[in-house]
């Protein structure tokens, strides 16, 4: 079978287990990259196209329009700790679908079978931004949030994984939705422990209220600049590693 006939196939399978056409044209488009890439023929890669559509039958609508069959759930973690907790819940079916205000990851979860999805954070400051679409686009990659100089990025994992990339039995949505590291928690401590200082201050009466927005902005800024630094260090050091591995 051709390449183009296993597709047409599965792009009517998909369409006959109800799967929006606009999932399908991006699902299909994935796959037909990942083959570019490896070589392969599909049926070889996927398997028979009627019985891998199955496998992708019920999986959650184009964006935008309303399932209420879906799962949500919003959490939310520490620069230090993101990338980490975005492939463990995006291993179980989790797909973001932005960023709150808050800077909180908004999922979403079809029932049944789903999908695996894998992430990845870069710097999208400035003129980067336009740099790393162009070069994450054409591998699949979607810019899912924003967050002060970070972009997040997603794709579903059944664009390198094939079959595997899918999910018949999700483990249950968890009950937290704060997950920081031992570093975040420092941070957040050492700024409690500022605001809370310049607060008593504040009610004492020996600092006003002009002083007390100057402490908050400046221990929020130092929060800040601390975590920056820390996190520059980290991937320096995983660059570093990574130089050497291949050395």
């Amino acid at each position: 079978m051709t390449t183009d006939a296993y597709f047409a196939e599965l792009t009517d399978a998909l369409r006959a287990a109800g799967v929006p056409e606009e999932q399908i044209g991006r699902t299909t488009t994935e796959l037909r990259g990942h083959l570019a890439e490896t070589g392969t023929a599909p049926e070889e890669e996927f398997g028979p196209a009627g019985a891998f559509a199955a496998r992708f039958g019920g999986l959650a609508p184009a964006p935008g329009e309303p399932d209420e069959a879906a799962e949500h759930w919003t959490w939310t973690a520490d620069l230090f700790n993101d990338r980490r907790m975005l492939a463990v819940h995006g291993a179980q079916g989790w797909e973001v679908e932005g960023l709150d205000g808050l800077g909180r990851f908004v999922c979403r979860r079809a029932p049944g079978v789903a999908l695996a999805w894998e992430y990845r954070r870069e710097v999208t400051a400035g003129h980067r931004r336009t740099r790393v679409l162009d070069e994450l686009t054409p591998e699949g990659w979607e810019l899912c949030g924003e967050w002060l100089v970070y972009g997040y990025f997603k794709r579903p994992r059944a664009a390198t994984a094939g079959p595997a990339g899918t999910l018949e039995a999700p483990p249950a949505a968890p009950h937290r939705w704060l997950f920081l590291s031992r570093r975040g928690k420092a941070v957040l401590a050492a700024w409690c422990v500022l605001v809370g200082g310049a607060a008593a201050a504040f009610f004492i009466g020996a600092l006003g209220a002009p002083g007390l927005a100057i402490v908050i902005a400046l221990a929020s800024a130092l929060s800040a600049v601390y975590t920056s630094h820390l996190e520059t260090a980290a991937g320096r050091a995983r660059q570093k590693a990574g130089a050497s591995d291949r050395g």
